[in-house]
């Protein structure tokens, strides 16, 4: 946790004003340091939909917050009705094929 108190605020000031800074936490008590570290976006990473609503309500839209990990086709619903912001959706890109491109210069 200590870490996450000094770090953010480092590499937060850092980026400005060209990057946006996003946290990705696992556990609703590193929330409140994300925040108060100047996140301009938090990352609920695998958090289960309670867990999601809760860090919502302590949020009370301080920051935008995105929902990632574990999200399917078949959860996508429920996730949003959570009140999150955004939701990362890995699973339309886990089975694409990859394409091999070049682009030669003489």
């Amino acid at each position: 946790m200590e870490q996450l108190r000094t770090t953010i605020p480092l590499l937060c000031q850092a980026a400005r004003p060209k990057t946006r800074v996003e946290v990705e936490i696992t556990r609703l008590d590193q929330l409140e340091e994300a925040i108060a570290g100047g996140a301009d976006v938090v990352m609920l990473d695998n958090f289960d939909l309670d867990a999601m609503r809760e860090a919502v309500r302590r949020t009370a839209g301080r920051v935008p917050l995105e929902a990632s990990g574990g999200v399917r086709r078949e959860t996508v619903r429920a996730i949003a009705e959570c009140g999150v912001d955004r939701i990362s959706v890995g699973w339309i890109t886990h089975s694409a094929p990859a394409l091999d491109v070049a682009l030669d210069f003489d």
